[in-house]
């Protein structure tokens, strides 16, 4: 039997299923998201495009623990979640602290449940000596800190300790001291959080603005710089990258 000639409803059907398919895919089991700021450099770095893997924490029922892949936040893992005092800004942190953990920082020094913690991810500026992130809880705060971020201190440090509260999460930067996080405007619920960073898709190297773009005249120099110099500037050592966890004991 000689095939049927195709139909535009049925080819604008395919299509519409197709699309349909990427969508909730694209937004019930991965998303993209790109990253516009030095706090993870270099983890991650500006310019990093990344796959979110939207399931990895997803809430489940004891059934649905065997359908999916499904685990509890650990200590190490990187994060992306709405950001508490803007839910619309996606940020893009590592997880430091779980419910009922006990936090310091000694000189830099994390001490995470009594105990010294080596940190190979982190990022430290020497030259740079903040007390408050230094000496984490236990140094004065400064202008810059969040009233969100002086309630957490008030309302969960015990000797001289932040005792990370049930359903919420600290998360700083692995660039410590360019990273606006957990000290700053306080704890990350846990319901803000979207899901795990898993793979660099593509990373280019461009100017912060064009990350952040805030007129027209950013947004065109951008799309001419990607015209220009794509191949050149794409960071082909970064990209197709996995983003891995470390665990913190």
């Amino acid at each position: 039997m000689p095939k049927q000639p195709e139909t535009p409803r049925h080819w604008i059907a395919d299509w519409t299923v197709t699309i349909l398919m990427l969508l909730f895919g694209t937004t019930t089991l991965l998303q993209a998201f790109v990253v516009p700021t030095e706090s993870m450099d270099t983890t991650i770095r500006v310019g990093d495009h990344l796959f979110v893997d939207k399931l990895a924490y997803a809430p489940a029922r004891e059934w649905q623990k065997k359908l999916l892949p499904y685990a509890e936040v650990q200590r190490g893992d990187v994060i992306v979640f709405k950001y508490p005092l803007d839910e619309k800004q996606p940020y893009v942190k590592r997880v430091i602290g779980v419910p009922g953990d006990r936090i310091r920082f000694v000189d830099n020094q994390l001490i995470l449940n009594g105990k010294p913690v080596v940190e190979p991810y982190k990022r430290q500026n020497d030259q740079l000596y903040v007390p408050y992130l230094r000496n984490f809880p236990n140094a004065a705060p400064f202008a810059g800190i969040e009233r969100r971020g002086l309630l957490m201190v008030q309302d969960h440090v015990t000797n001289s300790e932040l005792v990370v509260p049930a359903g919420q999460y600290f998360a700083l930067g692995d660039n410590r001291d360019n990273s606006a996080d957990s000290r700053f405007w306080g704890l990350v619920p846990r319901e803000n959080i979207i899901g795990k960073p898993i793979l660099v898709w593509w990373s280019y190297d461009a100017p912060l603005e064009h990350w952040q773009p805030r007129t027209a005249e950013h947004v065109w120099a951008h799309a001419t710089d990607l015209a220009l110099h794509f191949f050149t500037k794409t960071r082909w050592d970064q990209t197709f990258r996995r983003i891995p966890s470390y665990p913190l004991q």
